[in-house]
């Protein structure tokens, strides 16, 4: 408090662990109980559940925040609010998707250096979003952020592309909303603990 921080975030796991490890939130609960400040927790939140456990489960935190889990599901913010799990389909995903493409090209540009920066962004975030499974789809409820699920095939094709892990399916979805793509033209995702494949950043412009 003497450093004028009104408030500290904590995440429950350490660089080192990556994404190996699970939250630990009763470190986290031991640091709120010693914090002069409010704590906020962070550490894998993906469900109404899991930040209602970190709220009420006298673990002292003053609020919860939510990193991974707004990436690979952006609408967990709406699922939080309304207590509920929603069962997203392939078009709703995919509006989002066009509403990126709007904003990022209005503050790129729409000339070759914009669309070029816009797509590396959105194929970024596909390294997250693919990893989504569809609400109507699980066998159990509710979903566990470091879960790992096998190949499945979606309700449509857009469905069964978005839940693709391969990089080449990722690219062909910002095709759909940016145009094709150079020739020489490789992706891969900058954010290892989601890569599936290893190698050397190949990126556009």
């Amino acid at each position: 408090r003497s450093w004028g921080a009104a408030a500290v975030t904590l995440h429950g796991r350490s660089r080192q662990q990556r994404y190996s490890k699970l939250a630990d939130w009763q470190y986290i609960a031991q640091c709120a109980k010693l914090s002069g400040v409010p704590l906020i927790g962070n550490g894998d939140a993906f469900s109404y559940e899991d930040t209602d456990a970190a709220m009420h489960q006298s673990t002292g935190v003053s609020a919860v925040m939510v990193a991974r889990g707004a990436l690979v599901k952006p609408w967990i913010f709406t699922e939080i609010k309304e207590r509920r799990h929603w069962d997203i389909s392939s078009s709703e995903r995919f509006e989002m998707l066009k509403k990126f493409t709007r904003y990022g090209l209005e503050h790129w540009g729409t000339d070759d250096v914009g669309v070029s920066r816009t797509r590396l962004f959105m194929l970024e975030w596909l390294s997250f979003l693919h990893r989504y499974v569809p609400v109507g789809l699980l066998e159990r409820m509710p979903p566990r952020i470091q879960e790992r699920p096998p190949a499945f095939r979606g309700r449509d094709e857009l469905e069964t592309l978005m839940a693709s892990t391969d990089s080449a399916d990722w690219v062909k979805i910002t095709e759909l909303l940016l145009g094709p793509v150079p020739a020489d033209f490789h992706f891969t995702p900058k954010h290892k603990a989601n890569a599936y494949s290893s190698g050397p950043i190949e990126r556009e412009g």
